[in-house]
């Protein structure tokens, strides 16, 4: 297929050079789509249907066999031999079980190695007398090591996953789910589907994917390629909101107070007020000359244009635009009743009248986003003004410069100043909305945030992907409910995954320790992998000696009282040095098993840590680069392990992942992200007593 579009000869079929350049590029797309990629198989089940799809059952038409895979592909004659995933014919390859067979007599999975096909498995499910088992190819798939990026699921969609992915272009959806539950490579699946479904209208309106960070970003960004799917943009809310007119250059840090402040949502009643306490009502006529004549418009008479269109709330700007247009009607209404015929042209030609342009200055002002903002950080008065009744004074405070810049330039803009600086962008002009966007990690962003992302999708709809109980940031979102009105989707459904597939059953159920104090009352998931020895707790004595920890271990006790920490026989905080070591070591017994390691840590632990690795002559990767054959271990900071995963994990310093935030629940929420990044193993290992919480099981801990 890809041959065939490489040998297209458009010389004779171009008007022009435009057209041609707009082929040529079409056909290079294309050609990128239809790339070969030596580990994935283009097919990886099989349909055997009862009957010819669309058929009338009692018309006994002969059934039909499907080839499903991850595009289509057809032969030379162009007959399909494989068919896209997304296609409706596809659907029961996901959803067909023994209770409800859909018409389809045998489901057939192959089993792939580096590519090649090792094995398949199959299903009869119209036959009543083989039982429902389990597929261990599709275990296997599951669990494959990981090295390199994020890799599709095609093969192993879940039908409650698949429900999702294949909801309509019309609604937004809200996707709760765990850790291990899939939630990312639903959104990302989503977005395939709707691309496959919705092709032209998406191409027009465009799509987004906006992540946490820019490693997130670069592990994911492989997925939809895979699939054939080139043109969605990927970036982050920091990268969204930069990309606007009049941004500016992000160099600041704001406090945690701070930054809860102006990422609350009363900010926005606070930036409108200042923009529109630009406006001024005229006091005085505007006189109009054009040749020996003299046009009057009262002042009475433009208080009402102007009170028109401040009650009409359009946007600043396009009523800026709007008042000389109507100031102009105003002075031609007076022209027709003296009997001239004046007509478009000559209304133009009033609007853009000196006295015209003096009066709008005067009454409607241009407003500079940046600059209104620089006043309200900079002026008290002027902040105070416009946050009444909205901001208290100490909130008021928080938000002021101690020493205010001379100007836009000198300005250490933190990211959140640019948030509010988006937000003065949409009051005076609106911003491009898009047809879907998927947000992902989305417990994470503040209100404004999510006004921000909620208006590049104002006409479309989006995909909100996170899990409550991983919020780690000061202003994290207390419900789906809160953050979904915020981002102007307040009837999005939210869905559910509880089901995980990723972390061991004895993993999640050492990190669910915590949700009763992260996220009370949040389903804890329910793992369907079960592997033994899979979590490892290891303290370290006052000698460096690492000692196990059989409490930690302990996941059958169902009580919430639990057996007191017993792990080390020392409990005084080792040596650092003696640590590093024994985290080097527990790397080092890692990197013996097949595929990715990462090593979690503390961001303040990262600079010991690494130079550790060095000493040891431990090749290390940051978050982010890709993992090779040769290079298998990731150094990753607490803060950035967010949604990327590993096959073993070493976290090193549980207390210390909790000690670098400002609060003990988002301290927790790290930590519970950190433990969950684990897909075949996990080995904690720590000098300090483990945070009482780990100490404790809770009944919903039950391996």
């Amino acid at each position: 297929m890809r041959e065939d579009v490489q040998a297209l000869d458009i010389r004779d079929v171009t008007a022009n050079w435009v057209n041609a350049a707009v082929l040529e590029a079409q056909i290079e797309d294309r050609i990128k789509a239809l790339a070969d990629l030596s580990h994935t198989p283009l097919f990886f089940g099989r349909l055997d249907y009862l009957h010819a799809v669309g058929a009338d059952e009692a018309e006994g038409a002969e059934g039909e066999r499907f080839y499903i895979g991850r595009r289509h592909v057809h032969d030379a004659d162009g007959d399909p031999m494989v068919i896209d995933w997304r296609a409706p014919v596809s659907q029961p390859f996901y959803q067909a079980s023994k209770k409800n067979p859909l018409d389809v007599g045998l489901r057939r999975r192959f089993g792939y190695t580096a590519g090649e096909l090792t094995a398949y498995e199959d299903e009869h499910l119209s036959d009543p007398t083989e039982t429902a088992q389990s597929s261990k190819l599709l275990q296997a798939e599951i669990e494959r090591p990981r090295v390199g990026p994020m890799r599709d699921i095609v093969a192993t969609i879940q039908p409650e996953q698949d429900e999702i992915v294949r909801s309509g272009l019309g609604g937004s959806v809200c996707v709760q789910g765990g850790p291990g539950t899939g939630k990312t490579a639903v959104g990302l699946h989503r977005v395939a589907y709707l691309l496959y479904a919705h092709r032209d209208r998406l191409a027009r309106t465009g799509t987004l994917v906006i992540g946490p960070n820019a490693s997130f970003l670069h592990y994911i960004e492989q997925v939809l390629p895979a699939l054939g799917e080139l043109e969605v943009k990927q970036a982050t809310v920091d990268e969204l909101v930069a990309s606007g007119p009049g941004q500016v250059r992000v160099r600041g840090v704001d406090s945690a107070a701070t930054a809860v402040v102006k990422g609350d949502a009363r900010m926005a009643q606070v930036l409108r007020r200042a923009v529109r306490s630009h406006v001024t009502l005229p006091t005085e006529p505007v006189m109009v000359v054009r040749g020996s004549r003299r046009w009057r418009v009262p002042a009475y008479e433009l208080e009402e244009l102007v009170r028109e269109l401040l009650d009409r709330d359009i946007r600043y700007g396009a009523a800026h635009d709007a008042l000389p247009q109507r100031i102009a009607h105003a002075v031609l209404v007076q022209m027709e009743r003296s009997g001239e015929a004046p007509d478009d042209r000559v209304q133009d030609a009033v609007a853009r009248n000196p006295a015209v342009k003096a009066a709008v200055k005067a009454v409607w002002p241009a407003v500079d986003p940046a600059k209104l903002v620089l006043r309200l950080l900079s002026d008290a008065d002027f902040l105070a003004e416009h946050a009444e009744g909205l901001l208290t004074a100490e909130e008021q405070k928080a938000l002021l410069w101690e020493k205010p810049p001379r100007s836009l330039k000198t300005a250490k803009w933190s990211s959140a100043d640019a948030v509010l600086i988006d937000e003065a962008n949409d009051l005076v002009s609106r911003t491009h909305s898009l047809g879907h966007v998927v947000l992902d990690e989305a417990q994470d962003l503040s209100p404004m945030q999510y006004r921000a992302v909620g208006r590049r999708c104002s006409t479309g709809s989006a995909t909100v992907l996170g899990d409550l109980a991983q919020g780690t940031t000061p202003w994290a979102t207390a419900s789906w409910a809160e953050a979904l009105a915020h981002l102007g989707k307040p009837d999005a459904v939210v869905e559910e995954l509880t089901a995980g597939f990723r972390v061991p059953r004895e993993v999640i159920a050492y990190a669910s320790r915590l949700l009763p104090a992260i996220s009370p009352g949040l389903t804890e998931v329910a793992s369907v992998r079960e592997s033994p020895g899979s979590l490892e707790v290891r303290a370290v004595d006052a000698a460096g000696t690492p000692v196990a920890s059989p409490s930690a271990t302990d996941t059958t006790d169902t009580t919430h009282t639990g057996t007191p920490h017993t792990g080390a026989p020392d409990t005084r905080a080792p040596d650092t040095r003696a640590l590093d070591a024994a985290v080097v070591a527990a790397c080092v017994e890692s990197l013996r098993h097949e595929g990715s390691i990462g090593l979690i840590a503390a961001d303040a632990r990262i600079p010991a840590l690494a130079a550790a690795l060095s000493a040891a002559d431990l090749p290390y990767l940051a978050p982010g680069e890709e993992t090779t054959a040769a290079s298998r271990l990731t150094l990753v900071p607490a803060s950035l392990a967010k949604g990327l995963e590993y096959d073993y994990v070493v976290l090193d310093e549980p207390s210390a992942v909790v000690a670098g935030e400002p609060d003990d629940r988002t301290g927790l929420r790290r930590l519970y992200v950190a433990l969950t990044r684990a897909v075949s193993g996990l080995i904690v290992v720590h000098g300090s007593p483990l945070p009482d919480e780990l100490d404790t099981p809770w009944a919903g801990s039950a391996g």
